[in-house]
């Protein structure tokens, strides 16, 4: 019986480490095709929306998106 349960105990020790390994590649391979927004991308998108970007609108932008995901 002691076997059945120290096979069970490994084989699940191994799963959750190759699956956090796995997650961590595939996060890192998302965030570099999709970066997150940054200060040239919010003023693209506010030309793009026909509003005259000043830096301290994308300042204040910037720094409610960077508020909103510390939530």
């Amino acid at each position: 019986m002691w076997p059945y349960i120290l096979v069970g105990v490994i084989a699940l020790l191994v799963g959750v480490a190759l699956g956090f390994f796995i997650a961590r590649k595939y996060m890192m391979t998302y965030l570099k095709k999709n970066p997150p927004i940054n200060e040239q991308m919010l003023k693209m998108m506010m030309m793009q929306m026909g509003m005259k970007p000043s830096q301290k609108k994308i300042n204040q932008m910037m720094s409610a998106m960077n508020k909103q995901q510390g939530k």
